[in-house]
């Protein structure tokens, strides 16, 4: 069955955004090596440092961690153990919920993340702007 002018429209545009999509993650995974980060490590740090500057706290659980990243929950806790190693967050179980586990910046990964956060700006502006037309 042939697509119509429509549908082909709908997914070209579709896969335009995918392919900005990985121009995007390539270029901040590139920008941000400096800094010893990915695009994925900046992102968890990003998510906790505006957890900490909206509620006063740093800490979050991994769930809402996962929700706000797009990762999975196996691949965000791989992750989470790199950046503990690393000496940028730390976890803690849940006061509340045994089960469940928080996750904090380091005075470290507040640092890296100050120092980081100007460069993944700059290539989000200049891809994403770029890409408005």
């Amino acid at each position: 069955m042939a697509a119509t002018k429509s549908e082909q429209a709908l997914v070209g545009e579709w896969r335009e955004m995918l392919a900005l999509h990985a121009r995007t993650l390539n270029e901040l995974d590139r920008a941000l090596d400096q800094h010893g980060l990915g695009a994925s490590d900046f992102e968890v740090l990003d998510v906790l440092a505006e957890a900490a500057g909206e509620s006063g706290g740093a800490c979050l659980r991994v769930q809402e961690i996962a929700s706000r990243v797009h990762l999975s929950q196996s691949a965000l806790s791989r992750l989470v153990a790199r950046l503990e190693k690393n000496g940028l967050l730390r976890r803690a179980m849940c006061s509340e919920d045994r089960r469940g586990v928080r996750v904090e910046l380091t005075g470290a990964g507040q640092a890296r993340h100050v120092e980081a956060r100007p460069v993944q700006r700059e290539v989000l502006s200049r891809m994403l702007n770029g890409a408005a037309r």
